[in-house]
């Protein structure tokens, strides 16, 4: 039998792809059905090859009643939770496109997604939908127009962060004709 790539069994990528596909633990006998193993120590090998594998990746094997899943290294777990952690707190930095959005937004309020995307000229839905969950804009109401779109605004966090007492102290829009 062919070894395949550092002297794993290439049935061990196989197992692998198959217990990354389920999000829950996979049963040991349903798993050597699907990879049609009849013998459980041919089965238990690939396991420990595998188990060996993952190990430098941060990854091993767990075990739980009769059933093997994908797990994360128990020595990382602490670190990991810091991260994510982390990750919760500090977001991701705004996007060029959402910068613009907000400008548009906080000068021209109350504003409509079409009226932003007329001044950005460029899609703006994601967008919007980030600066609401980034709790920068908020919808302010409805345009009496037909159909009756949302109106979106800037928020007090908004102020706050930028250290505003209102909206009269954004900095002056230089005159595009003057430029």
């Amino acid at each position: 039998m062919d070894k395949g790539n550092r002297g794993l069994d290439p049935r061990v990528g196989l197992l692998n792809a198959l217990l990354f596909l389920h999000a829950e633990p996979v049963d040991l006998d349903q798993a050597m059905a699907w990879m049609e193993i009849a013998s459980r120590q041919e089965f238990q090998t690939l396991l420990h090859q595998l188990d060996d594998a993952l190990r430098p990746l941060g990854l091993c094997l767990d075990y739980v009643e009769g059933k093997v899943a994908l797990a994360t290294l128990a020595d990382l777990h602490e670190r990991l939770a810091l991260l994510v952690d982390r990750a919760r707190t500090e977001p991701e930095p705004l996007s060029h496109g959402a910068w613009e959005t907000l400008a548009v937004i906080a000068y021209k309020q109350p504003i409509t997604r079409l009226e932003v995307e007329a001044y950005r000229q460029a899609g703006s839905e994601r967008t919007l939908a980030t600066l609401q969950d980034r709790n920068l804009i908020e919808e302010v109401g409805r345009k009496e127009t037909p159909g009756r779109p949302i109106l979106y605004g800037t928020t007090p966090y908004f102020l706050r962060q930028f250290g505003l007492v209102g909206l009269n102290d954004l900095p002056p829009l230089k005159d595009e004709t003057n430029a």
